[in-house]
């Protein structure tokens, strides 16, 4: 009778979520029993259901899941395996998908990788899984101010995923308000210590018109300089700001925000480089943004008007090789087998070398015997496809998404079921080893 009452009010408590203006998200912090918990505590949050999601199998259960991941640690199956996770039902009128991540970034330890506490396995790992483009961007943008908390607090990079959603299952019924069931049970979820910024609570909705022209840099507080402390005097990019400036907005937007590159960056509105360093020439528009090496400017970025493959192209001259440099910007081809990643076997994901955005996953990653690293499929988002008519033949040329440079083809001879080999130059592709 009290477990017929209990499922009776967990279907009311779905008929009044449907009832409301509603938005979800899925996020992945380890267990999901401790992850229902917390999620549930916002105000705001309407329904939070637990559930297995971004993995490749097909429906499945609990006990699947476990075999499937022992299956993975002996080397019997390369197949992806679903993270446990919670579907967090939310009234956007009542709170924002920011503060429920900022929750989520408290609430675990995001540099873990495939663990969480005493739970160890890919089905462990931390995620958000998004639904939509505005839901990535938040994301990501959250992560970005999150990393700089955790780089203060001396903490490592983040490892949690953020993908489109996909292969999501509902969890079995036991699974389901478990702590709220079982008050004593076991919730592995400990964050790091660190608190979410508070000045990043809020992220900005600005946006500048497409003719908004730099703005002039005058009248800075010479006060706010940059603690030199704080920064990578080998390299270190620093974007120089003015106040009120709807172009810095519009560069924070569409750059900042989403900030993966491997080089470090900060901002200030002070005119001034930290003590000690060197400008070559004075500023003269907002933003500039400039790469200095040991204290002394190398080159800079002048001004912003949403040219965001101009930007990253620059920034690619600065650190890619001159082969690197043939093969992303003028769609030149390494010779086969002189990848030095061409038989990287390691769990983990390829990146794009100047963004750092993720490109490929290692899972994905098969042996195709032409000589170049092929995979059979790329994240959503992550890459884009273009006819490519040059040589007398007509093939898809892959590109990066958010950096714009050449990657290679991709093909229909690839393994089943979507027979996609995505033939891809090695130099261009940076490989991150999960932890």
């Amino acid at each position: 009778m009290c477990r017929a009452i209990a499922q009776g009010a967990y279907a009311m408590e779905k008929t009044v979520a449907k009832s409301q203006k509603t938005d979800f998200i899925v996020l992945g912090m380890g267990c999901f029993w401790g992850a229902e918990k917390r999620m549930g505590e916002i105000p705001g949050v309407i329904e939070v259901e637990s559930g297995y999601a971004g993995g490749d199998l097909p429906g499945v259960g609990y006990q699947e899941i476990l075999n499937h991941e022992r299956a993975l640690r002996i080397g019997r199956t390369g197949v992806r395996n679903h993270a446990e996770v919670v579907k967090v039902t939310f009234n956007p009128d009542q709170v924002t998908l920011q503060e429920i991540l900022s929750n989520f970034w408290e609430s675990h330890n995001p540099t873990q990788g495939d663990r969480q506490g005493n739970d160890i396995g890919s089905n462990y790992r931390s995620a958000i899984y998004y639904h939509d483009p505005a839901q990535k961007s938040t994301a990501l943008a959250t992560q970005a101010a999150y990393q700089g908390a955790l780089d203060a607090a001396g903490f490592g990079r983040i490892t949690t995923e953020i993908l489109p959603l996909k292969n999501y299952i509902t969890a079995e019924d036991y699974h389901q308000n478990y702590l709220k069931k079982n008050p004593g049970g076991y919730c592995g979820l400990g964050g790091t210590g660190v608190k979410y910024p508070e000045s990043s609570r809020e992220v900005a909705q600005d946006s500048a018109s497409a003719d908004i022209a730099a703005k002039p840099i005058n009248s800075l507080d010479p006060l706010k300089t940059l603690d030199d402390s704080e920064l990578n005097f080998a390299q270190q990019l620093i974007v120089f700001e003015v106040e009120n400036c709807e172009f810095c907005k519009l560069f924070e937007k569409d750059i900042l925000s989403h900030w993966q590159a491997e080089i470090p960056v900060a901002a200030t509105i002070s005119a001034n480089p930290p003590a000690g360093w060197e400008l070559e020439k004075p500023l003269v528009a907002a933003p500039t943004v400039v790469l200095f090496k040991y204290g002394k400017e190398v080159t800079r970025y002048t001004g912003y008007n949403g040219e965001k493959s101009n930007f990253w192209k620059w920034l690619g001259f600065q650190l890619l090789s001159p082969e690197q440099q043939k093969i992303a910007f003028q769609q030149g081809t390494e010779p086969p087998f002189t990848a030095p990643n061409l038989d990287e076997k390691r769990p983990g994901r390829f990146v794009d070398p100047i963004t750092g955005a993720t490109l490929f996953l290692s899972n994905t990653k098969f042996e195709s015997g032409t000589g170049w690293p092929s995979f059979f499929e790329s994240p959503e988002g992550a890459t884009t496809l273009h006819q490519d008519g040059s040589h007398g033949m007509a093939r898809v040329e892959v590109r990066s998404a958010s950096s714009g440079i050449h990657l290679g083809h991709v093909f229909n001879d690839g393994p089943a079921p979507g027979f996609k080999r995505y033939c891809i130059n090695g130099n261009v592709l940076k490989f991150i080893p999960d932890r």
